[in-house]
C-alpha cells in the first residue's frame, strides 16, 4: 500500500459492482411482477393497490413507482411478462428469445407460420385472464384503456414484422400488401378468436394451434387455397 505525502494511509475505494447491482434490480423487478400478477388476478385491477403489491413483494412503494411509473404501467408489465412466459423471459429482448430467433432464421414461409402458431395457445392461456381484467377496468379508466391500445399496437407491429419476413421469402400472395397480411395475422391470432374456439367451443390447444397455422397459410401464401 502506498503512503501519500501527508503520511496517512488511504483506504482504497471499493470498485462499484454494477453487474451485481443490475442482477439485484432485475430480481426485485421479477418479485414485483410476480406479486402483482397474483394480486391482479385475485382482486382485479381496481381493488389492487400499489401498497398491496409493495407489501406482497417486500419492497417500498417508491421502488414500484421508480421501476414502472404508475399502476397502469405496472399492469402492462405484468401482461407483457405473461406473454413472454415469465418475468425473467420478459427481460430478454424479443428478438433474442429462442422461439423468435428460430422464426427469424427460418427460410420456409409455411414453417414460419407453424412456428408462430405454436406459441399462441400458451400466450393466450397465460395472458387471457389478465386481458379480461384489463378490459373490465378499461371501461372506467382511460389510463387502463390506453394500456389496451398500446398492447394491441405492439401486437400489430409484431404481426407486420412476420408479414415482412414472409414477403422477403416470397411467401405472400401478390394481391396482398405487407400491411394487409399483417392485419390478417393480427385478426386470426387475436385473443377474441382464441376465446371463441378454445373457451367457448372447447377446442383443444393442439387443434387451435393447427387451425391457426393452416388458416394463415391458406390466407397468405401463394397456391394454398
Amino acid at each position: 500500500m502506498s503512503i501519500p505525502p501527508n503520511g496517512r494511509h488511504v483506504k482504497p475505494h471499493r470498485r462499484y459492482d454494477s453487474t451485481r447491482r443490475r442482477a439485484q434490480a432485475a430480481e426485485t423487478r421479477q418479485d414485483i411482477l410476480k406479486a402483482a400478477l397474483r394480486l391482479f388476478l385475485e382482486g382485479g385491477y381496481t381493488r389492487t393497490t400499489i401498497n398491496d403489491v409493495a407489501a406482497a413483494a417486500g419492497v417500498a412503494v417508491e421502488t414500484i413507482y421508480r421501476g414502472f411509473g404508475s399502476k397502469a404501467a405496472l399492469f402492462k408489465g405484468v401482461i407483457e411478462a405473461a406473454i413472454a412466459g415469465g418475468a425473467a423471459r420478459a427481460a430478454i429482448p424479443p428478438e433474442e428469445r429462442p422461439v423468435v430467433r428460430a422464426m427469424i432464421a427460418e427460410q420456409n414461409p409455411r414453417r414460419v407460420l407453424e412456428l408462430h402458431a405454436a406459441t399462441q395457445p400458451g400466450i393466450h392461456e397465460r395472458a387471457g385472464p389478465l386481458y379480461r381484467v384489463l378490459l373490465e377496468a378499461a371501461s372506467a379508466d382511460p389510463e387502463v384503456a390506453d394500456v389496451w391500445n398500446q398492447l394491441e399496437a405492439q401486437r400489430l407491429t409484431g404481426m407486420r414484422r412476420i408479414a415482412e419476413q414472409l414477403n422477403r421469402l416470397g411467401g405472400i400472395r401478390q394481391e396482398l400488401s405487407v400491411e394487409q397480411a399483417g392485419d390478417v395475422l393480427w385478426a386470426v391470432n387475436s385473443l377474441a378468436v382464441y376465446n371463441l374456439l378454445v373457451l367457448q367451443r372447447a377446442w383443444s390447444p393442439e387443434r387451435y394451434r393447427d387451425w391457426i397455422a393452416s388458416t394463415n397459410t391458406r390466407a397468405l401464401l401463394p397456391g394454398r387455397r
